[in-house]
């Protein structure tokens, strides 16, 4: 059975314990919208109705009810099996998560010290973080304010950096000053707290426009329609910078400040186990400071002071 699928019976268990769609996202950190398509998708794929729904009440059907026992087991099989076979292999793998970038040498760096298992469930940054703090993952690389580490009782340490870039319609490629961008922020936070926290801080700090969306444009075919609507450059969120540009638009550095997104390699602040300890120091051993305390430099001030006291 393959990750998705059994990603997609996770999701039918959180659904039929909540007996609420809203409480069951919440609780799988993933939008409302996109769980009930994951949860339409296994049903298509089970050929059975899983769910009595409508806008008031979520309801097991009696062939939900009678298989849910067996994808309790069978979820519980597979948790066991990757246990078994990390205890076969002679240590128990290092689990890794990501949003969009990963350092480019992660797998020459780490072979040495651990057997590093990078997670194929891509999910925004907060959602990564929370999952550490959880356990679903030892190790996760996102973008995290001092306040979630000490919510969720998690360490971090810098890994590497993304200089933002801003997307403008028209021919002209030129530098564009932060204070004359549009930031985008999206009303769907279970998916772009991160991108929301973030962004709101750039607007204060630089004077850039905020323009609030509530259609998932932060990035992808929506947010080149919002760069065409808007007639301003648009900040591009760290995802959306590895997106090819339709042949309209056009990728600008911004200036005045230059705008930085770091990436945080985050682990539990409790963590003891050595092959994680060891995962953490040679990703970021070296990595200094990458740019980010230059005159012309901005990034939010949680990640400058936190970066800045390790790196001094």
């Amino acid at each position: 059975m393959s990750g998705m699928e059994l990603r997609q019976l996770r999701y039918f268990l959180a659904v039929a314990e909540e007996l609420n769609f809203g409480r069951a996202a919440a609780r799988l950190l993933i939008a409302g919208p996109s769980l009930s398509q994951q949860i339409k998708a296994l049903e298509r794929d089970l050929g059975v109705v899983l769910f009595d729904r409508d806008r008031r009440s979520v309801a097991l059907t009696a062939a939900g009810t009678a298989l849910l026992p067996h994808v309790r087991a069978l979820l519980d099989r597979a948790d066991d099996l990757r246990r078994r076979a990390g205890r076969l292999s002679g240590s128990e793998p290092v689990r890794l998560g990501y949003v969009s970038w990963l350092p480019p040498d992660l797998t020459a760096r780490t072979s040495a010290v651990a057997r590093v298992h990078i997670d194929t469930w891509v999910a925004p940054s907060h959602a990564q973080a929370a999952r550490v703090a959880d356990g679903s993952l030892d190790l996760a690389v996102c973008w995290v304010r001092d306040e979630e580490l000490e919510q969720l009782g998690l360490a971090a340490r810098l890994v590497g950096v993304d200089r933002l870039q801003a997307v403008s319609a028209g021919a002209g490629g030129g530098a564009v000053r932060a204070g004359d961008t549009v930031a985008l922020l999206d009303d769907d936070v279970t998916s772009w707290a991160s991108w929301n926290a973030y962004a709101e801080e750039l607007v204060r700090d630089t004077g850039a426009r905020a323009e609030h969306i509530a259609d998932g444009g932060v990035m992808g075919p929506a947010f080149f329609d919002h760069v065409r609507r808007l007639g301003r450059p648009v900040v591009n969120c760290p995802k959306g910078q590895t997106v090819p540009l339709p042949p309209d638009l056009v990728q600008r550095p911004i200036v005045s400040p230059q705008v930085y997104w770091t990436w945080s390699l985050v682990r539990r602040a409790d963590e003891q186990r050595a092959a994680v300890l060891a995962v953490v120091d040679v990703l970021c051993e070296a990595v200094g400071g990458l740019g980010l305390y230059g005159p012309d430099a901005w990034l939010p001030a949680g990640d400058r002071d936190r970066h800045r006291q390790i790196h001094s």
